[in-house]
């Protein structure tokens, strides 16, 4: 099959949409398949050659000038390449791909992260609409997209490409306790109710220390509220981290505080690194966390019951204990093998000429290697 996949950039900055689509294409790829990203480039060109994914230059930038250069460029793409499934995962490649299908052949597949976005409903262009989790199903159906386009594959990046095997990282030497957040530095990932949650407890646990890991264009307001605190010396601005897996192999409590999230993919990684966690109980978050099987659910923007959920676990080491643990079962099904199998059968659905019970076979083959 020949799969071309749209993308804003292939930038090697903790983008979630993007992860997701590199690890996709190198997998289709390793399996045989004719695969391409389009995209204004980054660090990951290099991991997509070594799989053998042939990256196309496109520059999707929303400005008037711009999207008619995009437009030529697409169809120039869409010539050479031929391919049979388009899989755009951000609203310009869906809406370049609709637009501009024309005569083309191609099936349009897109993939919806952040159905909390506005534009997100016009995801809902594609021929198959593939949302991260059934929180995300659920609410693109209250936006009015059809039920028969939409297919839940749920997010999975454990065991990816761009990654090393999770104990060949080496931790960091963290204060500890230690608590963290991987995350960009948005107002929505909750981080003023991290901060003002651990200046609640930061007393009755003196040694205790908290480490935000990411950037955004919100860091100056979070660094601003934490140099107002008496403990400001024991919150830690890290930047973005190419390998947050040395933070939460070191992390005693992992927190995810979003006031919105259609999946939460970083807490498969803290929970592979077995870190207690304690997140949001909000949009897809509970199915990432086993419906609070794997890590405790506090109601979101409040800075109360998640200090109440930190004194807790910090109160009690075999608690503690019992919550690292338990975050490390039942991570199978976040695989990148699952991942890649379920979206492939999804593109079987519209591409005609092919054996489909052969190739499911194949696929359930590979995801059971």
């Amino acid at each position: 099959m020949r799969i071309l996949h749209l993308t804003n950039h292939v930038q090697e900055i903790g983008n979630g949409i993007v992860n997701v689509a590199v690890d996709l294409a190198c997998l289709q790829a390793e399996n045989g398949h004719h695969v391409a990203v389009a995209s204004s480039g980054g660090e990951y060109e290099i991991l997509l050659a070594n799989y053998g994914v042939q990256h196309l230059a496109l520059d999707q930038s929303r400005t008037p000038i711009n999207l008619i250069k995009a437009a030529w460029h697409y169809q120039e793409i869409i010539r050479e390449f031929q391919p049979d499934i388009v899989h755009a995962h951000m609203m310009t490649g869906v809406l370049l791909a609709r637009l501009l299908r024309n005569s083309s052949e191609y099936s349009l597949v897109s993939t919806v992260h952040n159905e909390f976005q506005r534009s997100a409903v016009l995801m809902g262009l594609a021929d198959r609409v593939i949302a991260v989790s059934q929180a995300v199903a659920g609410a693109m159906v209250r936006r009015g997209i059809p039920k028969n386009k939409l297919r839940v594959v749920s997010n999975g990046t454990l065991s990816s490409p761009r990654h090393q095997k999770i104990r060949e990282y080496q931790p960091l030497p963290l204060q500890r306790p230690a608590i963290a957040t991987v995350a960009g530095m948005y107002t929505r990932k909750g981080i003023v109710e991290l901060i003002t949650a651990f200046v609640k407890i930061a007393a009755d646990f003196p040694q205790a220390h908290l480490y935000l890991v990411g950037n955004g264009p919100d860091r100056p307001i979070f660094e601003a509220l934490a140099q107002n605190t008496p403990v400001s010396d024991r919150i830690h601005f890290e930047g973005f981290q190419a390998q947050p897996q040395r933070y939460m192999l070191a992390t005693d409590i992992f927190v995810l505080a979003s006031h919105c999230e259609s999946f939460g993919l970083v807490l498969t990684e803290a929970r592979e690194a077995g870190c207690a966690i304690v997140a949001s109980d909000v949009d897809g978050i509970p199915e990432t966390l086993d419906y609070g099987q794997a890590g405790l659910l506090v109601p979101p923007q409040n800075s109360h019951t998640l200090a109440n959920a930190l004194f807790q676990l910090l109160s009690h080491p075999k608690q503690l204990q019992k919550w690292q643990y338990k975050a490390t079962q039942n991570l199978e099904r976040f695989s990148t093998t699952r991942v890649y199998a379920e979206t492939m059968a999804v593109y079987y659905e519209l591409v005609k000429n092919y054996d489909l019970p052969r190739i499911v076979r194949t696929e359930e083959f590979l995801v059971s290697k």
